[in-house]
């Protein structure tokens, strides 16, 4: 099999060294694909040039080409059979009109809870959407999308061997739509001291939860990537999910990351059938589910016993579920097996 890996225009590279969602997935099918054996080109220019040692890179878009060029017919040549794509792009006219002279099946993992796709942008054979939740595969029904948990990678993030680990961990961006001060308040309940990794994307929510950020049980560890990021989700005794109220979360990298690094997840939830559901079994983690009037303490309150019932998880049994459970190799069988 001939699978095509396709970046997209982003901030981020390709694979991400730290930060980045749809970015870690599609490099986390490459290697599942890879493991498969399946032959994989990286399409795109966002690719790592230093890729090109181990992967066959080709640094072109499918929608920069028009049909007829030497590029589209190169393309056309390969006999691809399968295509992997940031999930806007099945909408895409001038994806589409070259993807069509390839004939291939194009999956596609939905990581935006608003957008919205053309009426034929999927036939659920050869054109397939995949959801996390039932919360997502809801918003769209109309798609025929397939349940599936998505696997994350960045780049030399392989998980060493689990330990018990200490204190707590939250790992996101730092913005209201993530929360985290629901956490630092948890972890405060509980005199338990917490680390904060992840990129700061709205200051002007930190200024207004200053209190809680400044406090001595918090750690700011940035942005980490590689093993730098696994050893901070390995290390951890709990780790620790939050999310605003009227956030929908789409594709959840965080729960992966942190099960295959072997640490129970304490999750705080606004409703059932969300991606912390999805993830999680009474083995990997806690979740609370809370209505969305409940205040801020009343939320923390709920979360603090989350994590205490975390705690008591044993890690080595966590790692061995999640990398079972978000296992490359097996995502990308799933994502290549028609319906």
């Amino acid at each position: 099999m001939l699978v095509g890996v396709c970046d997209f225009p982003s901030s981020y590279s390709f694979p991400p060294a730290a930060y980045g969602g749809i970015e870690r997935w599609l490099w986390a099918v490459a290697i599942g694909a890879r493991s498969a054996g399946a032959d994989v080109h990286l399409l795109g220019p966002s690719w790592l040039p230093s890729l090109e040692a181990d992967w066959t890179r080709k640094p072109i878009r499918l929608e920069d080409n028009v049909p007829g060029t030497l590029a589209a017919k190169e393309l056309a040549a390969a006999g691809y059979d399968l295509l992997v794509v940031g999930h806007e792009y099945p909408s895409l006219p001038g994806w589409c009109r070259t993807r069509e002279l390839l004939d291939c099946d194009v999956a596609t993992f939905q990581h935006n809870p608003s957008f919205q796709h053309t009426a034929t942008a999927f036939d659920g054979d050869r054109t397939r959407l995949y959801c996390y939740s039932p919360e997502m595969a809801e918003r769209y029904a109309t798609h025929q999308p397939i349940a599936e948990l998505a696997v994350h990678s960045g780049l030399n993030e392989a998980e060493p061997p689990s330990a018990p680990g200490r204190d707590l961990v939250w790992l996101g961006r730092v913005d209201e739509e993530k929360a985290p001060h629901l956490a630092v308040r948890a972890a405060q309940l509980l005199g338990r001291r917490i680390r904060i990794v992840g990129p700061v994307f709205d200051t002007a929510y930190v200024q207004r939860h200053a209190a809680l950020f400044a406090a001595e049980h918090v750690e700011w560890a940035g942005e980490l990537g590689g093993p730098a990021k696994t050893a901070a989700l390995r290390d951890a005794s709990v780790f620790v999910y939050t999310y605003a109220r009227n956030y929908v979360e789409a594709g959840a990298a965080v729960f992966g990351e942190s099960l295959r690094a072997g640490t129970p997840v304490a999750a705080l939830t606004w409703r059932n059938g969300t991606c912390a559901q999805a993830a999680l079994c009474p083995r990997t983690g806690a979740a609370a589910v809370l209505s969305p009037e409940a205040d801020d303490e009343t939320a923390a309150l709920a979360l603090a016993t989350a994590i205490e019932d975390a705690a008591r998880l044993k890690h080595a049994e966590v790692q061995e579920l999640g990398l079972l459970r978000f296992d490359p190799r097996r995502h990308f069988q799933a994502l290549s097996t028609r319906s």
